[in-house]
Order: C-alpha cells, then sequence, then structure tokens
C-alpha cells in the first residue's frame, strides 16, 4: 500500500485514541440525563413523530472471545421469558410518554443473539411489540442472527412478522483463526442460513467480518472473503478487532502474540477493501460496503448517509427509541442509555420505574460539532454550513487540524476534504477536530484510526 510512511508520519500507527465513529462517544455519558429528561423529550415530541425501534437481547449461548458488546451468557433458557416481559413492559411505559403519537417506521432487534428466542418467545415479543407501538407500517424489520443459534421455526416467525433484512455474524471462516476467537462457525452451516432466508424471501442479508484477528492472514482473508461473496450479500461491515482486555475481560483468552502489528492490520483491510470494490460493492464510510442497489449505497450517493452509535444507516428518522438493558436512544437533543446490567434493569422495570442510566444532552454547538464529524465519517470530506462557520472555536480546532495533518487534508475556509490515501486518519482527525486532549499515549486506550 502506498503512503504508509506518510501515514506513520501523520501518527496513525503511534496515536492512542478512544474508539471514535460518533459524536459525543458514549464514555461522554453522565447522570445528567435522567428519567425525567427522557420524559420530557417523549413528550414534547411533534405529532405522530418518526421513530424507528431497537431492542437489545443481550443473551448469548456461548461468549465469543472477541466480542466487547454488552452480553451475558446463558446455559438454559430460563431468563429468557422473564427478560421479553420486561421489554414489553418498557415498550408501554415508553409509549404512553409520547401523548402526540408516533409512527414506527424501523425495527432492529439486536445483542447479543435475538435468535437465542424461541419461536415462541419471538412471537410474544413482536406481537406485543405491534399491539404496544403499531408496526404495520414498518419500512424495514431486520434481525441479527447467529447462525449457530437459529432454525426453521425461528426463521418461520420472524418472517411472519415481516422480516425484511437479516445481519449474520461471521468474523472469519478460517478454522485455526475462529479456534482463536472462540467462535466456530462453518462456511456451509452459513450457507444453509442463508439458504433458508432466501427461501422466506428475505434477500437483503448483511454480512459481519473482522480484520485484524489473531492468525489472520492476507491468504485466509482472502478466502473468507471469497467465500462470503460466493453467498452474495447485499452489505458486509468489515470492522478492526479491537482487543481491549482490559474493558472486556473475556480478550484475555485470545492470543495477542498472534495479533497482526498495525501496518498489517491496513494493509489487511486494504486487500479486502480492493477485493470488495472489484466485485461491484460500493464502500460506504470508513468500514462497510454495499452493492449499487442497496439501500445504503443509494443514501450514501443521495448524501442522505447518516452514522450512528448502531452504524451506518439510511434511517433518517428523528427518534431511536432503544429498549431493553443497555440500548441506547437517539433524540433531537440528545443520547440516553438503559442501565446495562440486566438484574438491575430488572428491578427498575420490577418496580415501574424507568431504566435510563445515562446519556448526553446536545447544545447548539454539540450539534455543529456532531454534524462535521457524521459528515467525515460519511463522506471523508465535510462543507461547513453558515452556523459552523460562525462558530470561532469550531474554525479555530479545524485550522490547527488542517496544520497538524498538512498534505492529507484540504481546507479552503468553506470545505473540507481528506485526500484518499488519508482515509484511514479520519477517526484520528474526528477526534482531534472536537477533543484534542483526547489524544494520549495512554495504556488503557487504543487506535482510532484502524
Amino acid at each position: 500500500m502506498k503512503h504508509v510512511s506518510d501515514l506513520s508520519r501523520l501518527g496513525l500507527f503511534d496515536a492512542k485514541v478512544p474508539r471514535f465513529t460518533s459524536y459525543p462517544p458514549a464514555n461522554w455519558f453522565s447522570d445528567s440525563v435522567d428519567a425525567s429528561c427522557t420524559r420530557t423529550w417523549h413528550s414534547d415530541a411533534s405529532k405522530n413523530a418518526e421513530i424507528s425501534l431497537y431492542v437489545h437481547i443481550p443473551f448469548c449461548r456461548r461468549l465469543c472471545w472477541f466480542c466487547a458488546c454488552r452480553t451475558q451468557g446463558t446455559r438454559n433458557d430460563a431468563p429468557l421469558a422473564p427478560y421479553v416481559d420486561r421489554v414489553l413492559a418498557e415498550a408501554r411505559d415508553v409509549r404512553a410518554q409520547f401523548v402526540n403519537g408516533v409512527q414506527p417506521h424501523r425495527l432492529h432487534l439486536g445483542g447479543g443473539t435475538p435468535t437465542i428466542l424461541s419461536a415462541d418467545l419471538l412471537d410474544t415479543l413482536l406481537s406485543g411489540l405491534a399491539d404496544i407501538w403499531g408496526l404495520e407500517n414498518l419500512q424495514e424489520f431486520s434481525v441479527e442472527i447467529d447462525p449457530t443459534d437459529v432454525g426453521p421455526a425461528r426463521l418461520d416467525m420472524l418472517a411472519s412478522h415481516g422480516l425484511s433484512r437479516a445481519s449474520l455474524g461471521i468474523q472469519d471462516f478460517d478454522p485455526q483463526v475462529q479456534d482463536a476467537i472462540g467462535r466456530v462457525q462453518s462456511r456451509e452451516l452459513t450457507q444453509k442460513v442463508v439458504d433458508q432466508l432466501r427461501d422466506r424471501g428475505i434477500e437483503a442479508l448483511n454480512f459481519d467480518l473482522l480484520y485484524g484477528l489473531p492468525f489472520q492472514t492476507a491468504r485466509t482473508l482472502d478466502a473468507t472473503l471469497e467465500a462470503a461473496l460466493d453467498m452474495q450479500p447485499s452489505r458486509i461491515a468489515l470492522f478492526g478487532y479491537a482487543h481491549v482486555p482490559w474493558m472486556s475481560k473475556r480478550q484475555v483468552l485470545i492470543p495477542s502474540d498472534a495479533l497482526p502489528d498495525p501496518k498489517t492490520r491496513l494493509a489487511l483491510f486494504d486487500q479486502a477493501r480492493r477485493r470488495l470494490l472489484g466485485r461491484g460493492y460500493i464502500q460506504i464510510g470508513i468500514d462497510h460496503f454495499a452493492l449499487p442497489h442497496d439501500p445504503l449505497a443509494q443514501a450514501y450517493y443521495a448524501k442522505t448517509l447518516k452514522r450512528s452509535f448502531q452504524g451506518y444507516t439510511n434511517d433518517t428518522s428523528p427518534y431511536l427509541i432503544g429498549l431493553g438493558a443497555s440500548a441506547i436512544s437517539t433524540y433531537p437533543d440528545g443520547f440516553a442509555q438503559n442501565i446495562p446490567v440486566t438484574g438491575q434493569y430488572a428491578n427498575k422495570i420490577d418496580a415501574g420505574e424507568a431504566a435510563t442510566w445515562r446519556g448526553y444532552t446536545l447544545d447548539a454547538r454539540d450539534h455543529l460539532k456532531a454534524n462535521l464529524v457524521e459528515q467525515l465519517m460519511c463522506y471523508h470530506s465535510a462543507d461547513l454550513s453558515a452556523a459552523q462557520r460562525a462558530d470561532a472555536e469550531l474554525m479555530t480546532a479545524i485550522d490547527r487540524v488542517a496544520d497538524h495533518f498538512d498534505g492529507a487534508i484540504n481546507w479552503d475556509g468553506q470545505s473540507l476534504s481528506i485526500d484518499r490515501w488519508a482515509h484511514p486518519l479520519v477517526r484520528l482527525i474526528a477526534v482531534q477536530l472536537v477533543t484534542p486532549s483526547a489524544v494520549t499515549s495512554g495504556e488503557r486506550i487504543y487506535s482510532a484510526a484502524i
């Protein structure tokens, strides 16, 4: 890959900053946002506000070692039905607070492993949500699926409720890599689930892949990509594995001495990017790829692409209501996150209380920064609004960062763009634009760039 020396000079392989892909990062959340705050945001919503719903199912039959998500293992189904009941209780309480009505546009089940729920429990959850929110006009209903923990009965139930997009976790097909990350999942099993989904009329498929894994090489990654492409997903998320065992204790099981170094990681991503572009996929932002007919690619070309805590989306609803333990809700005026520990979440719901734990309120300057970061994350460029150009502090920050990344950034006082070779620097550029003090050499944080 060209420009490796330039990327090195500009700090790509050395700078240590928190993971930064949207503004504000979740580590800025505080208890200044509580249940009274979200209640006001709900009741003040405009008439028939457009909303999207996210339901977090935190349970997994197995805990993959690479994962840093809010999940917990369970060897039996005992906690599942009570959890679904509590999610529905929370849903009823939140819906009642939208006194001016709502128009649900999207529903997404994430986790964890949503398909750990039996067909009957999925029916209970989805029927309950439909009764509470009225889901007859959904534009999209998507579910994260673990191919090792799903079956025809659950797929039939999801299809009967209108499943339109499925996201399959794969990560890597190489057996040695799978053993090293605690996720054994054969290509044949994955293909079987893909076929079952398509047999039920579900053609919109997302695949999650990882680069930077232990024992991963150019050869093994290429083989994984070829196997994945043979299944013809409409989207691929190609995430960089973040080794943060001080944050995710299970990652201590991953052999750190088998991880590729930063320059090899970058080469792996570039190899994968070129393969996907060569097969007709469009690169979306920093780590997503979509076929031209996919709505995400269409949003990219229409300049309506959005970046949220859940990644890239073409969802333009101003409200994303998160239900369940650790779920994050997005509002025009800020963010709110539910308490992450399932036992504490249960206690709150059983007591008839809101599960809100922490959040962040956006002021006028935050909106200016958030818009700038979103444009850079989506398009590696930004056209500043009059309000952004009138903000002296923001303009000073852009001037400073443009000087620091001289040769990588084009800045004319109104438009900011990052040269193609410097796109891997976008996280580092974004964090220095809005939080320059975050760049340190600390041990407990990790590279934002690759």
